[in-house]
C-alpha cells in the first residue's frame, strides 16, 4: 500500500477535532453530571427552589441551547432579554461544537474510505500515526492551558468569555434580574473544564497507547 504524508495531516487533525467536541459535549449532553451537583451544591437553599425545579430549568435551557427547543425558557426562573441574549450567544457554540462533532465522524468515516478504495496508507512521521500526533499535539495544548488555568480559575474564566463573546458583557449576570444564575454557579464550570480535559486526556492516552503498540509490531515485523 501507497504510504500518504497528506492523509496522515489530514487524518490527525480531524481526528484532534472529533476528541476535543468529543470531550466538550460530555458535559453538555450528559445532564446528569448537573443533577450531581444540585445537593452537593446546596442549590435548592441558595436559590429558594426545589431540586425538581431547578433540573426542570436546566433542562430546559440545555434543549434551547443544542437546539432542541426553538424559544428560551428557564423554568420558573424569571430572566431579562440580557440573560436570554447571553443564552442565545451559548446556544450558537453549543451547536458549533456538535456540527463538529458530526462532521468530523462524516470526514473520518470518509478518509478511511479513500484509504480503502485508493490503497492508502497513513505515513507515520518519526514512526508515530495520525492517532499519536493528534492526541500528542492535544495534550501538549491543553496541559499548557491547564496549568495556566489552575493558577487562577477567575482569571481564565474572564478570559474565555472574552474570548468566545467578544465585545460583549452580558455574560455578566445578575442575580436579581437573572436568578438562574444562582444554580449555574462558577463551580459547577470549573467541574465542566475538569470532565472536558479528563476526557480529552482518556481518549488522547488511550490513542496514543494503540498506536505505540502498533509502532512496535511494525519494528518486529521489519526486524
Amino acid at each position: 500500500m501507497k504510504k500518504s504524508k497528506i492523509m496522515t495531516v489530514l487524518a490527525s487533525a480531524v481526528l484532534a477535532v472529533w476528541i476535543l467536541s468529543t470531550a466538550i459535549a460530555t458535559p453538555i449532553l450528559f445532564r446528569p453530571f448537573y443533577y450531581l451537583h444540585i445537593d452537593y451544591l446546596e442549590l435548592p437553599g441558595i436559590s429558594g427552589k426545589e431540586a425538581a425545579q431547578i433540573e426542570q430549568a436546566y433542562n430546559e435551557i440545555v434543549d434551547y441551547c443544542i437546539g432542541l427547543s426553538g424559544k428560551f425558557s428557564a423554568g420558573d426562573f424569571p430572566f431579562s432579554p440580557q440573560g436570554a441574549q447571553h443564552f442565545q450567544d451559548v446556544r450558537h457554540l453549543f451547536q458549533l461544537n456538535l456540527v463538529l462533532l458530526a462532521l468530523s465522524i462524516l470526514v473520518l468515516g470518509l478518509l478511511w474510505l479513500i484509504c480503502k478504495k485508493c490503497r492508502l496508507t497513513a505515513y507515520r512521521f518519526l514512526g508515530f500515526g495520525p492517532l499519536f500526533w493528534a492526541s500528542a499535539s492535544l495534550l501538549t495544548v491543553f496541559a499548557v492551558v491547564s496549568v495556566l488555568a489552575s493558577l487562577n480559575f477567575n482569571t481564565a474564566f474572564t478570559i474565555f468569555h472574552k474570548l468566545f463573546f467578544p465585545g460583549k458583557n452580558n455574560w455578566i449576570l445578575s442575580y436579581k434580574t437573572d436568578p438562574i444564575i444562582s444554580v449555574l454557579p462558577q463551580v459547577f464550570f470549573r467541574n465542566c473544564a475538569l470532565l472536558i480535559l479528563g476526557v480529552m486526556v482518556v481518549l488522547c492516552v488511550v490513542f496514543i497507547c494503540i498506536d505505540i503498540r502498533k509502532r512496535k509490531k511494525l519494528v518486529l515485523v521489519h526486524a
